[in-house]
């Protein structure tokens, strides 16, 4: 019996999706036969008691203070970026061009000429079988890996509307301190690009089609927060007193949205029509909603909808049924769902972190391939494009913005 060689990973970043990150890749050699064998080799952060607490915990076997000193490592093969997006292109780039695979947290940047760069190079990498991967976790939530399936299958017909809400309330306490996430130096932007690139990325990829337009409108409620404190996590409170220092992100993002659609001819890959029409809503100011991920699409043959409160299940609506009797539940734990037969038994839901497992899964097998993982840098930027298109059309009073 063959011994399966290791991908060894260097870690960048162990606070929240560090944590994530460490499960999954801890996680998914146990429960899925890889090609490759992840091992926990290294956890870089700035902090030397931060860092070494999280590589106990976390089971990583070294550290480094200093990201530069992963890449120059010989034992490591993969750098795993989960770091705030102001450092993503600095990483990624540095990491590819050493000859180092890249698993890289959503947003991928945060501008498109940074994404862009970052494409350029992953795609040069590519050709000397280096590979990268923007890690938008929520198409590994099997549910949503169904709709997308159902989907190509033809199930829904031609997609008419694309509904989409993201909605949060962990910030809606106007004395929650300041985080780097309202930065807008270090996020980039705040609802839009923290959870709102979830919903963007996962319409796209489940249609087929790329958001082409938008017209739009940011809001910030809050416009100073309490200045110190750690605010870990998706919750906590801060206090009333002390200093407020500006809010420079949005807190809620709304826009509607036109999708391109190949015209089917025979140079269909440079003629474009008009596709379906859509709207997005990402908030973190939704009193009373955790991680509502909502995806609605309605087709010429039927609907669906899913919210990641209620993750295990996809809603169903097949219009050559009687056309009253609506909906219908489909609980997504079968062995024939995406990723599920791995798990537990029919019935046994899984959780948030297993859609990062899933992650791990797609990139160690499309490594130990030589295949080009998705979503690719490439797919990341188009994400990063329709992100400054919401930001351009809200400066200028939700004008139409060509993405």
């Amino acid at each position: 019996m063959t011994e399966t060689r290791p991908l060894r990973v260097g870690m960048v970043g162990y606070a929240f999706m560090g944590a994530a990150h460490s499960h999954a890749w801890r996680t998914a050699p146990r429960f899925f036969d890889l090609p490759l064998a992840p091992e926990l080799t290294a956890v870089a952060g700035r902090n030397e008691e931060g860092v070494r607490s999280a590589a106990a915990k976390y089971g990583w076997a070294s550290i480094e203070t200093d990201w530069r000193r992963l890449i120059e490592r010989d034992d490591i093969d993969l750098i795993d970026i989960c770091t705030p997006g102001n450092t993503h292109a600095e990483i990624a780039i540095a990491a590819l061009e050493a000859g180092k695979h890249v698993l890289c947290e959503k947003p991928l940047a945060n501008s498109v000429e940074e994404a862009g760069k970052m494409t350029q190079v992953a795609q040069a990498a590519a050709e000397r079988g280096v590979l990268s991967m923007c890690g938008f976790s929520y198409r590994r939530t099997p549910a949503l890996a169904l709709a997308k399936r159902m989907v190509d299958d033809g199930r829904l017909g031609e997609i008419r509307h694309v509904r989409a809400q993201y909605l949060q309330d962990w910030l809606s306490d106007a004395d929650a301190p300041l985080t780097w996430r309202l930065d807008k130096a270090k996020s980039g932007s705040g609802s839009l690009g923290d959870i709102g690139a979830h919903s963007i990325d996962a319409a796209q990829w489940i249609t087929g089609l790329n958001i082409s337009g938008v017209s739009a409108l940011l809001e910030t409620f809050v416009k100073e927060r309490p200045v110190g404190g750690d605010f870990v996590g998706l919750g906590g409170h801060g206090g009333s007193d002390g200093p407020r220092g500006p809010v420079t992100v949005d807190d809620a993002a709304l826009f509607t949205a036109r999708f391109a659609k190949h015209d089917g001819g025979a140079d269909a890959g440079s003629r474009t029509t008009a596709g379906p029409i859509g709207i997005f809503e990402a908030t973190r100011f939704a009193l009373g909603r955790k991680n509502a991920m909502r995806l609605e699409l309605n087709g010429t043959k039927g609907s669906i909808a899913f919210d990641f409160e209620d993750m295990n299940s996809l809603q169903y609506y097949d219009s050559a049924l009687e056309p009253d009797a609506g909906f219908r539940k489909i609980m997504v734990t079968e062995p024939s769902h995406p990723y599920t037969a791995n798990w537990w038994p029919t019935g046994h839901g899984l959780g948030y972190e297993h859609g990062f497992t899933h992650q791990v899964v797609d990139l160690v097998t499309a490594i130990g391939a030589g295949e080009q993982p998705t979503p690719s840098f490439a797919d990341a930027l188009q994400v990063q494009k329709v992100l400054a298109a919401v930001e351009a059309s809200a400066e200028n009073a939700s004008r139409w913005q060509n993405v």
